[in-house]
């Protein structure tokens, strides 16, 4: 499989895999950004999500994947320091602001700041199609971030931080998407990359919250680790998705198709959550769309 994706790296076909790759994620990770804001606090929610990662993860890197090269060490301390930062400022968004608006926010700043760092960081370069792609992209994300907050009846009192929190929890997906497509680039074996990226992402939530953990109920605890598996099987699809995919085709390609997770997280809102969509959501939804389809006609 690793002789495989290096030989597919940097081809046509390769770039149709990591279209299909960063697809597979945005759906993954709709999924994944509903299960951390539900009946627990988000806190809690993403450490019971990270002792599942830690506990699948550890036997893979102690069993099966290659012990990793001293070169990774000093990229998975960079790895570690960035995610618990996006950790942080994504709990703190989660806890003062509705899903549906905070989570647009998020998911539109990342992707511009992932393109131009992408730009700086790997020398990728984007045509004027491509960028109006972009700018659709996101102009749709942040589109239906406003719709929703204007349709927001509760809560708002601490939206206004929690829109901050999301902007800052944006710039921290730029920054890891840049640093980990960076790290799985410079791995020998991809997978070895991965396994050890999910051992050592699954340490820091569940210390964190170690004093939510253990005031939590004993009859609260079936669900959440319920939840908590669930979440840790989409976290390793999802993240191993996007990952390979900017290791076989460019960065900011991945980033901007990734982020039609938009799109799915409103479907989740509505066939799960009972949201309605109406017809302005509908067509911010089709503008997202729109703008992953221009950036992959404009690289062709």
């Amino acid at each position: 499989m690793t002789e495989w994706i290096n030989d597919i790296a940097g081809t046509p076909e390769g770039a149709r895999i990591a279209s299909m790759l960063a697809l597979s994620a945005a759906v993954l990770h709709a999924i994944f950004g509903a299960l951390q804001k539900g009946r627990h606090d988000p806190w809690i929610s993403r450490a019971a999500i990270d002792i599942s990662v830690l506990l699948l993860a550890l036997p893979l890197a102690l069993f099966v994947v290659p012990w990793p090269e001293p070169a990774l060490w000093p990229i998975f301390l960079g790895v570690m320091a960035i995610h618990m930062a996006y950790k942080w400022s994504q709990a703190q968004t989660y806890q003062r602001g509705a899903y549906t608006v905070v989570y647009p926010v998020v998911r539109g700043t990342g992707p511009l700041v992932t393109v131009l760092a992408a730009g700086v960081v790997f020398g990728e370069r984007y045509n004027l199609t491509q960028w109006l792609g972009v700018a659709t992209l996101v102009a749709g994300i942040l589109g239906l971030g406003v719709y929703n907050y204007r349709k927001l009846e509760t809560g708002r009192s601490t939206l206004v931080p929690a829109l901050g929190w999301a902007l800052l929890t944006g710039v921290f997906v730029a920054g890891y998407t840049t640093f980990d497509a960076w790290g799985i680039r410079q791995a020998q074996d991809p997978f070895t990359f991965l396994v050890w990226f999910f051992l050592f992402d699954g340490l820091f939530m569940p210390i964190l919250a170690r004093h939510r953990l253990r005031a939590l109920p004993m009859a609260e605890w079936r669900g959440l680790a319920l939840r908590g598996i669930i979440g840790a099987v989409v976290a390793f699809a999802s993240f191993g998705s996007i990952m390979l995919a900017t290791r076989i085709d460019e960065v900011g390609r991945a980033a901007v198709l990734r982020e039609t997770s938009t799109v799915f997280a409103a479907l989740v809102g509505w066939l799960v959550l009972g949201e309605k969509v109406g017809p302005r959501r509908a067509a911010l939804m089709a503008l997202i769309a729109a703008g992953a389809v221009i950036m992959e006609f404009g690289a062709h």
